[in-house]
């Protein structure tokens, strides 16, 4: 990728896939779109150094976890950590599936939020997380089955039920067919 002209069509090529997946690590659009412009720029100044064309997807994939991992370790969320739970509203109202799982992705540390993301989301294997995470194969395995155990716990029976999360089958399949006014 020589010229600035190349690497716009690249970052308006890529900027969509890149966004929603900044958006699974983080949780939030506007961080995404911080996250995506950082990584973006720090592409577009390393363009040089990138010889294949095909290494230029694998190289912003990379820098945009690291750049996750970074911004991660210097901010606070501001979160205090307590030992009360806080207490859920008994009658609530039932959550999409979507909302659900962003909300136990948001659990996760940053780096096993990042190797479910990159495994599952964006459906790389072991070795390709691996070497976007700096990390070995091994420590990708064991950092995805502590998550996915921490998901389970989470999300409990909410995603088992064939009804909307939140609420029994049964209540769903009232409310599936009843007439639309």
């Amino acid at each position: 990728m020589t010229s600035e002209k190349e690497f716009t069509e690249f970052a308006v090529a890529t900027s969509p896939r890149l966004r929603r997946t900044a958006f699974l690590l983080c949780g939030d659009w506007h961080t995404a779109e911080d996250l995506v412009q950082t990584t973006l720029t720090k592409v577009f100044v390393s363009r040089p150094k990138i010889r294949r064309e095909d290494a230029v997807h694998a190289y912003a994939a990379r820098t945009l976890v690291n750049t996750y991992l970074t911004d991660k370790r210097l901010k606070r969320t501001g979160e205090i950590s307590t030992d009360k739970v806080r207490e859920r509203p008994v009658e609530s109202p039932a959550p999409e599936t979507r909302i659900v799982v962003l909300d136990a992705l948001a659990t996760l540390p940053a780096k096993g939020r990042a190797v479910v993301v990159l495994r599952y989301w964006a459906d790389m294997s072991v070795e390709q997380v691996a070497a976007a995470l700096g990390c070995s194969p091994g420590n990708v395995k064991s950092q995805s089955a502590r998550a996915l155990d921490k998901l389970r716990v989470v999300l409990g029976d909410a995603m088992t039920e064939t009804g909307s999360p939140g609420r029994p089958a049964e209540e769903w399949h009232e409310t599936k067919d009843a007439p639309h006014g």
